[in-house]
């Protein structure tokens, strides 16, 4: 079986016991060790100028991490990759800025990653790249004269024609997509963005089995929604109920009901507009205050983003805010927490929780609200409030699918959360276990790779014919 290759914009630590360990990174993994193979991307280190590849072997699997210079990081990485493409993607273009220089830098740092990466490539070799750092990268890798199967997945949403045209380089970018052999999206919605952007456009056709012909080329544009090991996740949170950090929760409670959040300090997670619906929850229903508190868990990310320093100080604000108007001496309403916890923690957080609160205002899956099910007790399972604009929630029915623009309706299915009878929550629970399974992470990783697969041999197929056909003549 041919190696595979797989490049991200950040390598998982590879260290035992790392906390690290997200969809992504379980994914890929199972796939690397299985072949053996090479993961591909920066170490997450800024230095003074560039070098080869530093090489860690463990196992079947070689870890191959570059360093970033401090232009490349501010131009690639917190420029265009984080202040125009992750807020466009995500409909906040009222938060995107665009700077040529940046955009520049972007390009220049895949083809220097691209470099990097060629000098390792085996001729055999299935090349899979993740996510919107690197949509030029396979374009990139082409000019470097590489021809094996190249497949691309983008974790995040993507936008419909009308928004991705504010990026001033868009065509160039969906034309660098199209130098892919397979582009994955996270839902049918977001396939048919980029479909639509390119027919409406005049780029090229699609087929009703998936395949198109854009730019000059063929390339097969599918939906592959990534999931989670939901078995594993629920004995994790079985086995861990009774760390300190979930002990001391339980004791904080003293028997209240918890609604629980976790995310990362992003302002696509809609969490202010969260805030704001469970203190229209306790307004509307009073004979919650006292009884129930939000427990939101949001670790800072890119704290040298000014937007995001602006997000955290809102947040805040809003917490102080609605604390001050409700809580009792023996109650806090929200119990905000700016800090990380290990995975398999939250896990067993959310198994202690009636509610799982997860509405961001746009989102290309959102594994916790997947991980928030699975962590639950089947016998006594709480309920999952959803955002509409998550990709869960196209695989999710049994959630209470809600608007996060819509601060009424998200404080009302709160309340119809907390005080749900068993029996729905049971059957609500099945039902979305069910389709956990049926749907897990290994099934997300074998669609893609099975498509990238047959693209490989086609191609070698194609190879053969025409050596045949040159030794005939």
């Amino acid at each position: 079986m041919s190696r595979l290759i797989v490049v991200s914009n950040r390598v998982a630590p590879t260290q035992e016991g790392s906390p690290a360990a997200g969809g992504l990174a379980v994914g890929v993994l199972d796939a690397l060790k299985e072949t053996g193979g090479l993961w591909f991307g920066w170490s997450g280190e800024i230095v003074g100028h560039g070098g080869a590849p530093s090489i860690d072997q463990q196992g079947t699997v070689t870890y191959a991490t570059v360093g970033l210079t401090r232009r490349d990081y501010d131009q690639y990485y917190r420029g265009f990759s984080n202040a125009t493409l992750w807020p466009t993607f995500h409909y906040r273009t009222d938060l995107s800025r665009y700077d040529r220089r940046e955009y520049a830098g972007y390009v220049r740092v895949n083809a220097m990653l691209a470099k990097q990466l060629s000098t390792l490539i085996k001729p055999d070799d299935v090349i899979w790249v993740h996510d919107y750092h690197l949509l030029p990268f396979a374009r990139a890798l082409r000019d470097l004269n590489v021809t094996n199967p190249i497949g691309f997945f983008l974790h995040t949403p993507f936008p419909v024609g009308e928004v991705l045209r504010t990026v001033p380089p868009h065509e160039e970018l969906v034309k660098a997509m199209c130098s892919y052999d397979v582009v994955g999206f996270q839902t049918h919605s977001d396939r048919q963005s980029f479909v639509d952007y390119i027919e409406r456009g005049h780029f090229g056709v699609s087929t009703e089995e998936g395949v198109m012909q854009a730019f000059g080329r063929v390339l097969k544009v599918g939906t592959y929604p990534i999931g989670i090991y939901p078995d594993a996740i629920a004995k994790a949170a079985e086995q861990l109920s009774d760390r300190k950090a979930v002990a001391e929760l339980r004791d904080a409670m003293r028997g209240r009901r918890i609604i629980m959040s976790v995310d990362r300090l992003d302002y696509s997670k809609g969490l202010v507009e969260r805030f704001q619906a469970f203190e229209q929850l306790l307004t509307d229903a009073p004979e919650w205050q006292g009884k129930v508190s939000l427990v939101q868990i949001a670790p800072p990310t890119r704290s040298d983003v000014q937007t995001y320093q602006r997000i955290r100080q809102a947040l805040e604000g809003e917490a102080g805010r609605i604390n001050g108007r409700f809580a009792q001496l023996d109650w806090t309403p929200i119990q905000y927490l700016n800090r990380k916890y290990e995975r398999n923690v939250l896990m067993a957080l959310f198994r202690l929780s009636q509610v799982g609160y997860v509405t961001p205002l746009r989102d290309g899956m959102n594994l916790v609200a997947k991980e928030y099910v699975a962590a639950q007790n089947p016998e006594d399972p709480g309920v999952l409030v959803l955002s509409q604009f998550a990709g869960a929630a196209e695989q999710m029915p049994g959630a209470l699918v809600v608007n996060p623009f819509d601060l009424s309706q998200m404080a009302a299915a709160l309340a119809s959360a907390l005080s749900m009878p068993l029996s729905e929550r049971k059957a609500r629970h099945s039902d979305m276990m069910a389709r956990l399974r049926a749907s897990d992470l290994s099934t997300w990783r074998d669609a893609f790779l099975d498509d990238l697969r047959h693209v490989a041999t086609a191609a070698s197929v194609t190879r053969k014919a025409v050596k045949l056909a040159d030794f005939a003549a």
